[in-house]
């Protein structure tokens, strides 16, 4: 196998690892809940080319915004870290949508759909601290080369695909699950989605502070 194929291979991983398209499932099927099928279709295109733009302008420029800005990449992944970790408490502790709550999502708004679409689906659930940080680590290689940049579109755009692959079959996966093992799929997903979360501060912590005898075992 060539370097470049291997190369593409690795970045795909680690894309995959950080999106991670199957995951993205629960939440999909959490924040459209009682939606109309219009709607759950619009909801899930406008949120992968919503992450695609952001995902590929860190790719991109990440590194030089945030150095303009005067920020780290260890800042930018503990305030990602905590974000992140707040979002997930919204899924642990959040209260079953009552039918009343069902009927309201039913009857939402274009400007609601967009919303959901932004936050929290595109971001920070796929497009999430981690992702923003590893689309930056793709391109951090010298020299520049167009190639390899074009590269890394690529691999974010082939794994946006595939979890918009996943969400436009969630709805048959409720089905089979149905609410209840929706639910509880939702509140492990946000549980292991806290878990992600505590583990990126805790890793840009241990590089801030180069605290010895502490594995550095961070996603990145």
């Amino acid at each position: 196998m060539s370097p470049q194929a291997q190369n593409f291979i690795n970045e795909f991983i680690m894309m995959w690892v950080l999106i991670d398209p199957i995951g993205t499932v629960p939440v999909f099927l959490l924040v459209t809940r009682g939606m109309k099928r219009a709607q759950v279709r619009s909801i899930a295109f406008r949120a992968t080319y919503t992450s695609a733009a952001v995902l590929v302008f860190f790719a991109l420029g990440g590194q030089i915004f945030l150095e303009a800005l005067g920020i780290t990449l260890t800042a930018f992944q503990i305030a990602g870290g905590i974000i992140l970790f707040l979002f997930a408490l919204t899924m642990v502790f959040g209260e079953p949508m009552t039918k009343q709550g069902e009927d309201e999502v039913r009857e939402a708004s274009e400007e609601r759909t967009r919303s959901i679409a932004v936050y929290p689906l595109a971001i920070p659930a796929i497009a999430s601290p981690g992702a923003m940080l590893g689309a930056v680590l793709l391109a951090d290689t010298e020299p520049f080369s167009i190639v390899d940049h074009a590269e890394d579109v690529v691999v974010i755009v082939v794994v946006l695909l595939i979890t918009l692959g996943f969400m436009l079959v969630a709805k048959p996966i409720q089905r089979v699950l149905g609410d209840s093992g929706v639910n509880v799929i939702g509140r492990i997903m946000g549980l292991i989605l806290a878990a992600v979360a505590v583990h990126t501060v805790l890793t840009a912590v241990v590089k801030f502070f180069k605290i010895p005898g502490i594995p550095n075992g961070g996603l990145f």
